[in-house]
């Protein structure tokens, strides 16, 4: 069944990000049918390769569509879910799933100093975009253990590349940031993406297009 998933998301660019099964007595989340879930796997993306789907499919929708890259989301992967049983849910549902705690636990990453899980292979360059729920267990590999790569990183690029300085050790100025992007000075930032973000030298071949990087900082700034 999952190479059978990983071929139907994959024809839209998507891929499997792992799972598990949850355990006896744990706080769980109800599939479709209102059953509680017994097992979870993580769908999303690697570098951009949803990108070109998604654009294809943004050109049939109205102009003032909320949204829509998460719309698209939820159509795809709601639609294999309606196909192998199972229920999407998203990270924008409410009340709030624990997403990032889902994605640690199947693939045993590690947050990066910006908040994003940094990836052995695609560096800052990947994203969860759902997940599919199921009442059933499934055999599902457990994560291979992974070398965290900003260990191993002494320049810590990604905190010195900002001109406001807005990712530190400690945490985020939201409110910083927001105002930089917005400015006359952040055209940068608007047309090609967090400065922070693309100084990483981790992943770079799955580095997002500089037209997906600035929709989705025109996105953050709304």
């Amino acid at each position: 069944m999952i190479a059978y998933l990983a071929s139907a998301l994959a024809a839209h660019g998507l891929i499997l990000r792992g799972g598990f099964n949850f355990a006896a007595g744990e706080a769980v989340p109800v599939n479709s049918s209102g059953l509680s879930a017994k097992s979870v796997l993580l769908v999303g993306q690697a570098g951009d390769a949803p990108w070109p789907h998604y654009l294809r499919w943004r050109q049939g929708q109205p102009a003032d569509l909320a949204n829509p890259f998460d719309t698209w989301s939820k159509e795809v992967i709601g639609e294999v879910a309606a196909r192998f049983g199972a229920r999407a849910v998203s990270p924008s549902d409410r009340p709030y799933l624990p997403f990032q705690q889902w994605a640690m636990r199947a693939e045993g990453l590690r947050p990066s100093p910006l908040g994003i899980l940094m990836h052995p292979e695609y560096g800052l360059w990947h994203a969860y975009r759902g997940a599919l729920i199921f009442d059933v267990e499934i055999a599902i590999q457990a994560p291979r253990e992974v070398i965290h790569l900003c260990d191993l990183c002494i320049g810590k690029p990604c905190l010195k590349s900002c001109p406001v300085g807005a990712y530190s050790h400690a945490g985020f100025a939201y409110q910083d940031c927001l105002a930089h992007v917005r400015g006359p000075a952040g055209g940068a930032c608007r047309s090609g993406g967090c400065l922070d973000r693309n100084a990483c030298p981790e992943g770079t071949a799955y580095r997002y297009r500089a037209d997906e990087q600035a929709f989705h900082m025109a996105a953050f700034i709304r």
